[in-house]
């Protein structure tokens, strides 16, 4: 079995689809260049890693994306919400790997430190968290997959 892996949710970088909380300030246009940066800023961290990487995209698997450059698998998440699309993920994930690690991709102030560490710290506990300030989290991992986790939540609410 394989040691680490990082799971890496995307949103298809569609107009009208991504940011939208601040597309009804800024518009849909802008919102999307803002979304196209964190891609790419996601994708220097990412190239930063030494550990597999699986990029399980919302919509479709596009032919060119900001990963271009990077070694890592493409998959569609699966699942009615994101709860159960990220479980499926985990499911996969830990079946190959001993720690797995999920993150999105709008985390301006993520580096790859931030990932190191999370790996690290799961050598000594089953479930590791990165909580933000909205309440949630923005980095989840784990050495066993926990179902409870991801049954039952409002997604996208400080209430994670």
């Amino acid at each position: 079995m394989k040691s680490n892996l990082l799971l890496v949710f995307c949103k298809n970088p569609q107009k009208g689809k991504v940011k939208t909380r601040l597309a009804k300030s800024i518009g849909d246009d802008k919102a999307l260049l803002i979304y196209e940066k964190l891609l790419e800023k996601t994708a220097v961290v990412l190239s930063q890693l030494n550990c597999d990487i699986a990029l399980y995209y919302s919509e479709n698997i596009p032919e060119q994306d900001s990963f271009k450059d990077l070694s890592a698998t493409k998959k569609r998440q699966v699942g009615d919400d994101l709860g159960k699309r990220m479980a499926n993920a985990f499911q996969a994930g830990l079946s190959t790997h001993q720690k797995v690690v999920i993150i999105g991709t709008d985390l301006w102030t993520l580096e790859s430190q931030d990932i190191e560490k999370a790996f690290t710290a799961l050598n000594q506990n089953t479930a590791v968290l990165g909580p933000a300030q909205d309440g949630g989290y923005y980095l989840l991992g784990l050495t066993h997959f926990i179902p409870r986790l991801f049954a039952n939540k409002a997604w996208g609410t400080g209430e994670v």
